[in-house]
């Protein structure tokens, strides 16, 4: 067994410490590009959504490289994800390619006993003894904590930092550092050094930046490739971001949702305006809109792939919010026909936006 998993946000890094720890042969999909993207779009139904595209982009890629087994989660409820597996393992099948695909689903969904055997088929490949085992998941998961924890505070401190452009430095080195370490010992003393000195970083505190909470499809916020590297612009710009949907957060909700003690806060902001879960992350999309206004943002940008209907309805929410909370808010559709000039023509204008509208406030 050689195992691979699609490339989303710092899964990679989690991943690649467990895998190690286990002993398991692995491959890490390489940066999603657009050669990733144009590889999986060449073998997707057309009408399909982004993050299909660039996941079949990341199989085939690591298929050639030597992996016969993909790993990856399972539904977010009613929404074309979960049909992607199926729909995956019949496009390989019809390539001609005999790959194994592994769904890790919420046990409300398969079952108890299944979701065991699904973990059981990947830890099997594993000699590692049950304890040692269950402490490398628990490794892997507080990984994928740190280096969440690190991504927050490095967009969160680029707005304030007197330096121009040290978080963005520190981050490229911490995951380039972070990504050349073997095992989870190592490489969580890396996330734990580098969420250190971006802490201690110069920072103007009289500064006031523009302030954003990014909302949307998971995927399309956490994946760089898939929102055309939104956060680093912002960091460019020096912008202080927020964005609460992270994979270590879908972990924690996974855990707790049987026993419905999940994201209370998200059912709370909600229930004015979405009540009821529609698919995706859209009920967390407007949670987290409505908490904006709290956390005292200038702005709301929500991101999601061409033709997701959980966004699409909490898109249709939106303006009410905006309106209520005296919010703007600012949407971006991204496929694989979006251009990077229109996109950050129109981030720019919409910053540009706030920053003459937060002048006025001021004066006022």
């Amino acid at each position: 067994m050689v195992v691979t998993i699609p490339r989303l946000g710092n899964t990679y890094l989690a991943a690649k410490a467990l895998f190690e720890a286990l002993e398991i042969p692995y491959i890490i999909p390489d940066n999603n590009s657009k050669s990733t993207l144009e590889t999986g779009a060449r073998l997707s139904p057309e009408e399909i959504c982004l993050p299909f595209k660039i996941m079949m982009g990341n199989y085939i890629e690591c298929i050639k490289k030597g992996a016969d087994t993909i790993v990856m989660t399972g539904s977010c409820g009613p929404c074309r994800f979960g049909e992607y597996c199926e729909l995956q393992m019949k496009l390989l099948k019809k390539l001609g390619i005999d790959a194994k695909i592994i769904v890790i689903d919420s046990p409300a969904e398969i079952g108890k006993e299944a979701l065991w055997n699904r973990i059981s088929e990947i830890s099997g490949a594993s000699s590692m003894r049950r304890m040692e085992k269950l402490k490398s998941l628990y490794q892997a998961v507080n990984i994928l904590s740190l280096a969440d924890q690190v991504d927050a505070t490095a967009h969160h401190l680029a707005g304030y930092e007197r330096n121009k452009g040290e978080c963005k430095r520190l981050l490229t080195e911490c995951k380039s550092e972070a990504l050349k370490c073997n095992g989870p010992v190592s490489m969580r003393k890396v996330l734990t050094k580098y969420l250190h000195n971006l802490k201690k970083i110069n920072v103007d505190k009289t500064r006031d930046p523009i302030s954003i909470t990014l909302i949307g499809e998971i995927y399309s916020m956490i994946e760089p490739f898939g929102n055309l590297d939104i956060e680093e612009k912002l960091m460019e710009y020096g912008v202080s971001s927020i964005r609460h949907v992270t994979t270590s957060w879908w972990i924690r909700d996974l855990i707790f949702k049987p026993l419905k003690l999940n994201s209370p806060d998200v059912r709370i902001n909600s229930k004015a305006y979405l009540p009821y879960s529609v698919g995706g992350h859209a009920r967390e999309s407007i949670a987290h809109a409505v908490k904006a206004e709290a956390e005292k943002s200038d702005g709301i940008i929500q991101i999601y792939p061409l033709g997701c209907m959980p966004e699409i309805v909490a898109k249709s929410i939106l303006p009410t919010i905006r309106k209520e909370k005296d919010i703007p808010v600012m949407t971006l559709v991204i496929d694989e026909m979006t251009g990077e000039a229109g996109y950050l023509t129109r981030i720019e204008a919409y910053l540009d936006m706030l920053e003459a509208r937060k002048k006025r406030r001021l004066i006022v």
